[in-house]
């Protein structure tokens, strides 16, 4: 009985990220096939399977074209400066955006460093990503030199914490970023060379 709940947990395990990938797909091309395509169809009187979701690519891609130029992005900070003025599409609105913003990789690194800090408590230490200095009011009500450092989740490193250390108590590391990443993944398995 213990073996073949093993098995269960264990296939469950292996196929629910499966199946919750392609069910989003499946979700997010069918709404845009259906959302899109009634005005696609509406203007060509007929009904093309799939044509909302070329529809949406490019619109996407307009989108993109219009906001990359100076006129269009006049525009946007016009429509965002309207919405902050209402209250709960602000939150939402601007929550999301720096959710984006801060793994989209915009022509700079998110991670500058890899470093080992002592977290969770003295003598372990943890892996984490140099993001940035700190600054703001944090920097300004305390006495240190702070640091942002991110400490990632093993094996998704999308998720983690982000932790404020003092420059003088960060542990300075040779490897690159990739090579931080694969020994967070990997869950310490794939381990960077020494020089």
């Amino acid at each position: 009985m213990k073996k073949i709940r093993q098995f269960f947990i264990s296939g469950l395990l292996a196929l629910l990220p499966l199946f919750a990938t392609f069910y989003i797909i499946y979700y997010l091309f069918t709404f845009l096939d259906s959302f899109l395509g009634r005005y696609v169809q509406l203007i060509t009187g007929k009904s093309i399977p799939g044509i909302g979701i070329l529809a949406g690519i490019f619109l996407i891609f307009l989108a993109g074209f219009i906001v990359t130029n100076i006129i269009g992005a006049k525009l946007l900070n016009l429509a965002e400066g309207i919405l902050k003025r209402i209250p709960l599409v602000t939150k939402i609105y601007f929550g999301v955006k720096q959710v984006l913003q801060a793994f989209s990789l915009q022509g700079k690194e998110i991670f500058r460093q890899v470093v080992l800090v002592e977290y969770p408590r003295k003598e372990s230490y943890a892996v984490g990503f140099i993001t940035g200095k700190c600054r703001g009011e944090i920097q300004e009500k305390t006495a240190k030199n702070l640091v942002n450092v991110f400490i990632p989740t093993t094996p998704n490193p999308t998720s983690g914490m982000l932790i404020l250390v003092p420059e003088e108590e960060i542990i300075y590391l040779d490897m690159t970023v990739e090579e931080g990443l694969k020994l967070i993944i990997s869950a310490g398995v794939v381990v960077p060379d020494c020089d």
